[in-house]
């Protein structure tokens, strides 16, 4: 391999495990499912948005988040599941503003449906919330340049890779994934970053967004 620009800063590759608690909360309406929705710890917000994604990694594309297939399926609220299932998390920098606008797509659908309030959920069918525990370690892999960082992208674990691409980003409140920051901040290229930073991780399985990128950076180092 050619010998490229060293990084100011090495990347430290993180991997993460995560546990799934029950918060006690439970909502068998619309009205106390968009109440809870406003109350709920983020990682609650974060675990609904993204349980799927975790748990199921090789399914692209993504099914949809716990809301609203719980409307859907549930409720029966085909309209109000789609508007929920259509939310793009991408555009989200934050659990904060993910939140507002699930809130927001429900209580419209509300002012505009009033008979949806008094529709309630069969025995045992309640929505229960949950909540997302992580616990982030680092792991033995160190990057001090792009043929480091190809190299050892090829050997982590599928949850570092969700940790580097979707944790750090939406629950750390980063404005841009882990590998985008570091290409722009340590390696200084923009353009790298830029390209990294445009992808839609939600449409890839995490194998297949760990090939897309090592594709990537390859192309950036051979050019």
């Amino acid at each position: 391999m050619q010998e490229l620009q060293k990084a100011k800063e090495p990347f430290v590759f993180y991997t993460r495990m995560h546990l799934s608690e029950l918060t006690g909360l439970r909502a068998s309406t619309l009205n106390q499912l968009l109440q809870l929705v406003k109350e709920v710890n983020g990682s609650c917000i974060y675990h609904h948005t993204h349980r799927f994604l975790q748990q199921h990694q090789h399914l692209s594309p993504e099914p949809p988040n716990d809301f609203a297939y719980w409307v859907t399926e549930v409720l029966g609220e085909d309209e109000l599941g789609e508007k929920l299932a259509s939310i793009d998390v991408i555009q989200f920098n934050t659990i904060r503003s993910l939140r507002e606008k699930i809130a927001e797509t429900i209580e419209s659908y509300l002012a505009e449906n009033p008979m949806a309030k008094v529709r309630f959920s069969k025995e045992n069918e309640e929505f229960h919330f949950m909540k997302s525990i992580s616990f982030v370690m680092p792991t033995k892999y160190v990057a001090h340049d792009l043929n480091d960082f190809v190299e050892i992208l090829g050997k982590i674990t599928i949850d570092s890779i969700y940790y580097h691409i979707f944790e750090s980003r939406l629950r750390l409140e980063k404005n841009a994934n882990d590998f985008s920051n570091w290409f722009l901040t340590s390696l200084g290229d923009d353009r790298l970053a830029a390209e990294i930073s445009k992808l839609d991780p939600y449409t890839f399985t995490l194998e297949g967004l760990r090939n897309r990128v090592i594709r990537i950076v390859k192309i950036r180092i051979d050019s």
